[in-house]
């Protein structure tokens, strides 16, 4: 029967590539140098703890992506070191144990765990683990990344000057301010794009959706505005006029 493995080199080698970061792996010394000696054949960096205080020590000194944890170390067993991990980390954790009471499983799912392996097991299962739960960190990593995006394009900043096109909130300096649609519409507009001057029709056509008639309802609102989030009305540090032009939020306040 022709044998073939359950991960290729290939594979591993493709996600290492996008997992540069050393493994922790955490048991007695035997299996332990075991298994860093076959995870570093297939490509991977790792880092070996004996115990949990050790442990914490390397998480805090380098970047990880993934640790493999045995419940039962010396001097810091396993589920108190993942208790200390979840305060300032999230990325996986796969306890390792030899014991295969459902209550070990739990607990260590409970508390922070993504998955558990009972020793003894074959080296290619933690491998296949150790992918899987990459793979969805990887998945969660990207999520967050477009979450972040989608809020920084909901979110217009300039200066101390905040406006958020979601929760329709404006902030100055951390003090929330209390706009009109119109006056909130307006400074959408203007602080969409720093720096670049719109004509009072302009203004005027983009937020009322109307051909310009009369546009003195822009000044108004333009000096309601500068009311509102100026600390001075008279000297303007974001809402300025150019003069016989228009109006423009002032770009790199």
């Amino acid at each position: 029967m022709d044998k073939r493995p359950f991960v290729t080199k290939e594979k591993v080698e493709k996600i290492t590539k996008i997992y540069p970061t050393p493994f922790h792996l955490y048991d007695e010394k035997g299996i332990r140098e075991t298994v860093t000696v076959f995870l570093k054949n297939q490509g991977y960096n790792v880092l070996q703890a004996s115990n949990g205080e050790e442990g914490l020590a390397l998480i805090e000194a380098n970047e990880i992506h993934l640790a493999v944890v045995d419940i039962m170390m010396p001097i810091m067993d396993g589920i108190t070191m993942v208790l200390k991990l979840r305060e300032n980390y999230d990325f996986p954790v796969i306890f390792l144990s030899a014991k295969s009471e459902d209550i070990d499983k739990i607990t260590g799912l409970n508390i922070g765990g993504d998955d558990y392996i009972t020793k003894p097991f074959e080296a290619m299962e933690l491998i296949a683990r150790v992918n899987s739960n990459l793979r969805r960190y990887n998945q969660i990593l990207a999520l967050k990344e477009n979450r972040n995006l989608n809020n920084n394009q909901q979110r217009l900043v300039v200066g101390g000057l905040e406006l958020d096109k979601f929760t329709k909130e404006v902030f100055v300096n951390d003090r929330g301010v209390r706009l009109t649609a119109k006056e909130f519409q307006i400074l959408e507009l203007l602080m969409s794009y720093p720096g670049r001057v719109y004509s009072a029709e302009e203004i005027y056509e983009a937020v009322w959706k109307e051909e310009a008639i009369n546009t003195e309802t822009i000044m108004v609102h333009v000096r309601k505005l500068r009311e509102k989030i100026e600390a001075n009305p008279k000297k303007p540090e974001y809402l300025k006029v150019v003069w016989g032009i228009g109006y423009k939020i002032e770009k790199g306040v």
